[in-house]
């Protein structure tokens, strides 16, 4: 990663806590530890939040319900660092969330990149619905497409 290598990391990918100590990690990921998350898997809906065009975000609908997931929360929360492009959160039309830990307030967002690196996040991953939704898809596609064109060996769909 450090040499321009890309990175597209689906939720658990993205996961470390107290106990990890990957300081690297953290500072790759753009955000802090594991906070909580909204156990059980539930759909959601997101948000762009990017107010300036990106491929990834940039044909799919500014607000979407996203299938049944395990949504995870970060403390500092990724839109807290200046090298991180928050993409899509999940939409506070949405809190309460969640019964293990139940969320009512706060930035969540669920897709990032971190300007630093050739590397985008989503926190999607976890249930049994996730490939069930042609939007969700279409950003999946969408991130890999944009990160292989990354790559300082040019852009292979070009």
């Amino acid at each position: 990663m450090e040499n321009g290598g890309g990175w597209m990391g689906f939720h658990a990918a993205a996961y470390n806590d107290s106990s990890t100590d990957w300081p690297w990690f953290n500072r790759f990921l753009g955000a802090g530890t594991f906070y909580c998350n909204t156990w059980p898997p539930q759909p959601a809906l997101l948000e762009v939040v990017s107010s300036a065009y990106h491929p990834v975000t940039g044909n799919i609908p500014s607000t979407f319900v996203a299938p049944a997931c395990e949504w995870y929360q970060w403390k500092p929360a990724p839109g807290e660092n200046d090298d991180v492009e928050v993409l899509l959160s999940l939409s506070s039309s949405n809190y309460p969330i969640g019964l293990k830990d139940v969320i009512s307030h706060g930035d969540f967002p669920v897709v990032w990149s971190n300007r630093r690196y050739r590397m985008i996040y989503l926190n999607m991953g976890h249930g049994d619905e996730e490939f069930t939704d042609a939007t969700q898809n279409l950003l999946f596609v969408n991130a890999f497409r944009w990160i292989v064109s990354q790559s300082p060996k040019g852009n292979p769909f070009k």
